[in-house]
């Protein structure tokens, strides 16, 4: 696609008696410099700056829609150029249209392209950039309604490929999420079984102390009952021992 952009040092040429009598005509011709060394942001500003001395002027938005759309800023260069639209000169009307084309192919908005590009050719029948751009476009909007309308058997398998795509994507994912519910369960059966074993480990310890604490107080009551067997016998014989036969006054 033809990349020619009529800017505005083009236009003032075209019809420098009109320009060279109207206020920000300085800052145009500065804009021009700057947009022709590629520092299109400089030129933004003093075309800017000129719109503002001639808010009425034609040429300062043409020539901003031109320098926004070198920045791939196609919506605001699209509006700024519309602008241009104003103006009296027909040459300015036709360039104008032409680079709304532009801006309005690399929006993707091909019908309104070619609308853009015949209103150019209207005014200005010899543009041959207009011309090649409106057949460029043309043969790319007849290619992407082909492209819409293939062949219905060959969509149809696209999307049949597609859905089959889809459901083993989800019979992946159900075969995962299964997967973790059964590693999840088995996880919980396994702490369940830890846990119990634990409970048992305690219960078996506890009954274990319990026996051996029984048996201490079994052997400390058996050790009692020998030890008063032993005390009563001492005592017995002690008695046994210590009786005296008294005389008996009379």
């Amino acid at each position: 696609m033809s990349n020619k952009w009529l800017i505005g040092l083009l236009v003032c040429l075209c019809i420098s008696s009109w320009v060279q009598a109207q206020p920000g005509r300085g800052k145009i011709i500065q804009g021009n410099k700057m947009y022709t060394e590629e520092k299109y942001d400089e030129a933004l500003t003093k075309y800017r700056d000129a719109q503002v001395q001639a808010p009425e002027s034609a040429i300062a938005p043409f020539n901003i829609g031109a320098a926004e759309y070198k920045k791939n800023k196609y919506e605001e260069s699209l509006k700024e150029t519309e602008a241009a639209l104003k103006s009296d000169e027909p040459d300015v009307q036709a360039k104008a249209y032409y680079n709304m084309g532009n801006s309005l192919f690399r929006l993707g908005k091909l019908p309104e392209s070619i609308m853009a590009y015949k209103k150019s050719l209207e005014i200005n029948p010899d543009d041959e950039d207009a011309k090649y751009n409106l057949e460029f476009v043309r043969k790319k909007l007849k290619d992407e309604a082909q492209k819409q309308q293939q062949n219905p058997q060959q969509q149809q398998q696209q999307q049949q490929q597609q859905q089959q795509q889809q459901q083993q994507q989800q019979d992946q994912q159900d075969q995962k999420d299964q997967q973790d519910q059964q590693d999840q369960q088995q996880q919980d059966q396994n702490q369940d079984q830890q846990e119990q074993q634990e409970q048992q480990q305690q219960q078996q310890q506890g009954q274990e102390q319990k026996d051996e604490m029984s048996k201490e107080d079994a052997a400390r009551i058996l050790e009692a009952l020998k030890q008063n067997e032993r005390n009563q016998k001492d005592q017995r014989k002690i008695k046994s021992r210590g009786s005296i036969t008294v005389v008996k006054d009379w």
